[in-house]
């Protein structure tokens, strides 16, 4: 069948040639062209029963409105030795040391010299264990301000929200968190926290969340502004 054959991505030629994720839709009515706001990733979703020169001629239609919102995301930044990554709201420039494990040096994040290839995996790791340790005492400060305990506390690498509280009281985050500024970092996990009491976005929601963080506009307002820019940073190829 035909279907089965559709390849998983395409590659529309120019310069640069850019990747297109491809998929089937059994809902889609027709061909429907995407660039994720937070990674630059291009996918095109094809109705059931499109076949792959429908997709080819409808990339090439569209080239032009592609590049122009591939020129609109931030740049995709690959980390490796000399290049600079977000930790804790401040640019640090990832370089190779005489070192045993990642660690801090004013504006540097210095990484084993050893397997440089591995540098990304190295920092990756560095970040998620960082998010973890300031995550974890954030919202176990606030759930003790608040008097409701939380359950399991997991980290993801979420696109679509910074954090989540399920009915269970399992708290969710993403871990890319750890770039942004800390205060940004703990008003999410205020934000988390107060859905143990107020399962919602009411008024009474809110309220908890300022009682327990206090004003957050500025910080919530961070996100929106700069958030898709956690997204930028890929850690392998």
């Amino acid at each position: 069948m035909w279907g089965r054959a559709l390849p998983t991505h395409l590659i529309l030629p120019g310069s640069p040639p850019v990747e297109v994720v491809l998929k089937r839709s059994a809902r889609a009515k027709r061909l429907s062209l995407r660039v994720s706001g937070l990674d630059g990733r291009v996918s095109l979703t094809l109705p059931p029963r499109a076949r792959l020169r429908e997709a080819e001629a409808f990339l090439q239609e569209k080239e032009g409105w592609l590049r122009a919102a591939l020129a609109r995301n931030p740049e995709v930044v690959l980390v490796a030795p000399g290049a600079e990554v977000l930790f804790q709201g401040a640019a640090h420039q990832v370089e190779l040391a005489s070192v045993k494990a990642v660690q801090v040096d004013g504006d540097r994040l210095l990484v084993p010299a050893r397997a440089p290839e591995r540098t990304g995996a190295r920092v990756e790791a560095f970040l998620k264990l960082q998010a973890r340790q300031r995550l974890q005492a954030a919202s176990d400060l606030y759930a003790e301000r608040l008097g409701l305990p939380y359950g399991r506390l997991t980290l993801r690498d979420t696109r679509s929200r910074w954090g989540s509280c399920s009915a269970e009281g399992n708290l969710n985050y993403s871990w890319r968190l750890i770039m942004a500024p800390a205060d940004v970092l703990d008003y999410v996990a205020a934000h988390e926290v107060a859905h143990l009491a107020e399962m919602n976005h009411s008024a009474a929601f809110w309220d908890v969340v300022t009682r327990l963080y206090g004003d957050y506009d500025e910080q919530r307002g961070w996100l929106r502004t700069h958030g898709a820019q956690l997204h930028r940073y890929r850690f392998t190829d």
